[in-house]
């Protein structure tokens, strides 16, 4: 009987076969970076606001002059967003300003367009200032020249993209993308729209999952058609797939059927299976082929898909340096089964009530029967239930991790 690991043994062993990625970074414009993982840290190269400027359109003003409303001041010229001039306003007068028009020498608030009724040549202001700054961005507010905005392994999403290049940084280091070979495994499978399914025949879609995903996670993903049930075609896919892949990925033949030859071709080479205790996806292997370390999922799709978040992305962030992603806090929002002993995964849809918890439900009716491969086309993200648990109900606390 083959010896059950905990899921966070297993990911532990599997995390030993891989090391952050030890070729140089590359640099590349901002505008080509997103999705990739900075390889070092970014600095500020000017202070934002660079002046102090107007959160609103409205009036500029000396505060002083508004003490007490509603009061008439004459409008003395005007400052759009973008100007560099300085308009001067003696007391007693305002300027109209932009949202984002630099603010006057003279004055030291904004006045809401709003707040007035707004005049042209006199406006009458009708709600007094908070004080003194009201509606005025200070220079330097949000970050200042030299702030390191971003950290090695922080990932370029877009909104990290477009701080970087607010700050006035063109080119960032970023680690390469690793290779990522994959291949689902079985005489069975026949690729999607290529022909009519015989009986025992079913259209392949783990790969497809798999590559989706890669991608998602920053990895370059390398597949072709499935490779069948024979130990000379898999050991020739293996040979190639090596030959440039920094890890291969496998779906299928990993548990103990009689025609499970990803089993037996990487047992000959020294690999090693193992059973998890997991629900869906409990039987796992790996093992290590010319020198590329090849980790072989399940071949049930729910199964291969959830193997994958819990074992094959941490690798990615390993080799990539990169922060795993969050799990987040979440309730129950129906009752389901689970299997005492194993740590259930189980897709599901996510909502939020009237408190702003998040509420999961289970994607399929079917919850993580390992089959179930329209479960994850519904689900928003994916939660464990932790093995001492037989019975979820409405309420019970869980974590979740968004797909």
């Amino acid at each position: 009987m083959r010896e059950l690991l905990t899921v966070e043994d297993y990911a532990a062993e599997l995390l030993g076969l891989v090391a952050p990625d030890a070729r140089p970074a590359e640099v590349l414009p901002v505008a080509e970076a997103a999705g990739r993982v900075l390889a070092a840290p970014v600095a500020s190269t000017v202070d934002i606001p660079g002046f102090d400027n107007s959160a609103m359109d409205g009036y500029a003003i000396r505060y002083a002059d508004a003490g007490s409303v509603p009061v008439r001041l004459p409008v003395v010229g005007e400052v759009a967003a973008g100007s560099a001039a300085d308009p001067p306003a003696g007391p007693g007068e305002c300027l109209r300003i932009m949202t984002g028009a630099p603010l006057p020498g003279f004055a030291d608030t904004v006045v809401a367009l709003e707040q007035t009724d707004g005049g042209t040549e006199v406006v009458e202001v009708r709600v007094a200032p908070a004080g003194p700054g009201q509606h005025v961005r200070r220079a330097g507010d949000d970050v200042a020249a030299g702030d390191v905005i971003a950290q090695p392994g922080d990932e370029l999403n877009p909104g990290l993209v477009g701080a970087v290049a607010a700050v006035g940084v063109g080119r960032v280091a970023v680690w390469p993308r690793p290779v990522v070979a994959v291949a689902a495994t079985g005489d069975e499978l026949v690729v999607a729209g290529s022909a009519p399914l015989r009986r025992g025949q079913l259209y392949e879609s783990n790969s497809l999952v798999l590559v989706a995903s890669l991608r998602r996670d920053g990895a370059v993903p390398l597949t072709g058609d499935p490779v069948g049930d024979r130990p000379e075609a898999l050991v020739a896919w293996l040979d190639e797939a090596t030959d440039g892949a920094d890890l291969v990925v496998l779906t299928g033949g990993a548990s103990v059927g009689a025609y499970d030859v990803v089993r037996d071709v990487l047992t000959e080479a020294g690999g090693t299976f193992r059973h998890v205790r997991m629900q869906p996806g409990r039987p796992q292997g790996w093992a290590v082929w010319r020198g590329v370390p090849v980790v072989s999922l399940p071949g049930n799709p729910l199964s291969a898909a959830l193997s994958y978040e819990v074992f094959v992305r941490p690798m990615l962030d390993r080799i990539l340096g990169r922060r795993p992603p969050r799990w987040y806090p979440a309730v129950a929002g129906s009752a389901w089964r689970s299997p005492l002993g194993k740590r259930q995964l189980v897709p599901v849809r996510l909502s939020a009530d009237e408190d702003g918890r998040l509420v999961a439900v289970p994607a399929h009716t079917r919850g993580s029967a390992s089959h179930m491969v329209t479960s994850l086309g519904a689900a928003d993200g994916f939660v464990m239930v932790p093995e001492a648990v037989a019975e979820v109900t409405p309420g019970d606390p869980l974590v979740v991790r968004w797909l």
